[in-house]
């Protein structure tokens, strides 16, 4: 059987994560879309007909049964994976990234790319030699986000008005984090992506409120609500890290080619991880018509794979594309869009009005390690 090695830099919760998503790539397949859903060709990951090395580099050896390697540089000449996931926190992407300079095989990179503070050029000039790049920006293997994207290129549907909202509870999360960026990403991504001609977003005003919600200081941006231009389209949007309750939603207004309303809305990981769904309607003579409908909050999952149905599904095409450069079933945020991503976020950073910060631990805190997979996420 063939093989493909795959070098996780980092260990903690993220790699974790795509080492289980790595490891049941060769045992049973996912369920698969749904008659409404992506289809045949849409974002399934069946067992891959390859053998699939994994080893890691991290600061300290946490996993006994994979080979570690203490030093990057010993990892890439020893190891030679044909497929570098980058995983470790948020504040260290660009350090792991420029480390790569010279590698030419396939890099997989948690978000966001960077931190405002960082060199994004020399990040950028450290990966040209890259057989291929891709953000996990995992919210584009959604079903309902693979169906939407789908439905509006396909009937030409031209966004008119756009709103997001992106947030989870992370107060007193023990994981360092860049702050609230690392989860706008997310819906701003997926918002971009219904633009007809690929035109991208272009901030008008932003405000966000600081906090000390993690260990990573007592000022760091956790909330921030903002608006957009895309093209013509009309695009505002909230995101947070102290959502009492996880929310995820999108909700879009289209005209059709004959000037006709278009309406959708997208909830995401509710209640659960990966528990989605989708409704594109339009109303005539007073009367609603339901256009499309996907639903996967009742889908089976199978033991193993809560919380990284949509995780295998980039991984899998990622391992596929290191392998024989076979073409991703959902479209990678490639080098140029991850990128002008993070450029977006370092403006909404860079420009927010802010007010706080806001002491949620004012005499100090107890930092107690998470193991509740869906407040993580």
């Amino acid at each position: 059987m063939n093989t493909v090695k795959v070098l996780i830099a980092g260990m903690g919760y993220a790699g974790t994560r795509f080492l289980t998503a790595l490891r049941t790539l060769s045992g049973p397949g996912e369920p698969g879309p749904g008659p409404t859903g992506p289809g045949p060709s849409g974002p399934s990951s069946g067992p891959l007909d390859l053998n699939i090395e994994v080893a890691y580099h991290a600061r300290h050896r946490t996993i006994e049964d994979i080979p570690y390697f203490a030093s990057l540089t010993e990892a890439l000449d020893t190891f030679s994976p044909d497929l570098v996931i980058v995983a470790v926190t948020d504040s260290a992407h660009a350090e792991i990234l420029t480390r790569l300079k010279g590698y030419r095989g396939f890099v997989l990179a948690e978000k966001p790319l960077t931190s405002l503070h960082d060199d994004l050029e020399a990040v950028t000039s450290a990966l040209t030699e890259v057989s291929g790049f891709a953000m996990d920006l995992v919210g584009r293997y959604s079903e309902a986000s693979v169906a939407l994207h789908r439905y509006v290129h396909h009937n030409r549907l031209a966004l008119v008005r756009a709103h997001a909202t992106w947030g989870k509870n992370r107060i007193n999360d023990h994981r360092p984090t860049v702050g609230v960026t690392s989860e706008v990403i997310h819906s701003l991504d997926l918002v971009q992506r219904l633009s007809l001609d690929g035109s991208r977003l272009q901030l008008r005003h932003a405000v966000g409120v600081s906090s000390d919600y993690s260990i990573s200081g007592r000022d760091v941006l956790d909330s921030v609500a903002l608006t957009a231009q895309l093209g013509d389209a009309v695009v505002s949007a909230y995101s947070s890290f102290v959502n009492v309750t996880r929310q995820r939603t999108i909700d879009c207004v289209f005209r059709d080619p004959d000037g006709g309303l278009v309406y959708a809305a997208a909830e995401y990981s509710n209640p659960t991880w990966d528990a989605d769904q989708l409704r594109i309607w339009r109303t005539a003579d007073g009367r609603e018509e339901t256009l499309l409908t996907v639903d996967t909050r009742h889908d089976p999952v199978p033991e193993g794979f809560d919380t990284i149905v949509g995780l295998r599904r980039i991984t899998a095409d990622a391992v596929r594309y290191a392998y024989d450069r076979q073409r991703p079933a959902v479209e990678f945020a490639d080098l140029a869009e991850s990128v002008r991503l993070q450029r977006l976020l370092n403006e909404i950073e860079l420009e927010a009005r802010l007010t706080g910060p806001a002491a949620y631990f004012p005499d100090g805190r107890q930092i107690t390690p998470e193991t509740n997979l869906e407040r993580l996420g």
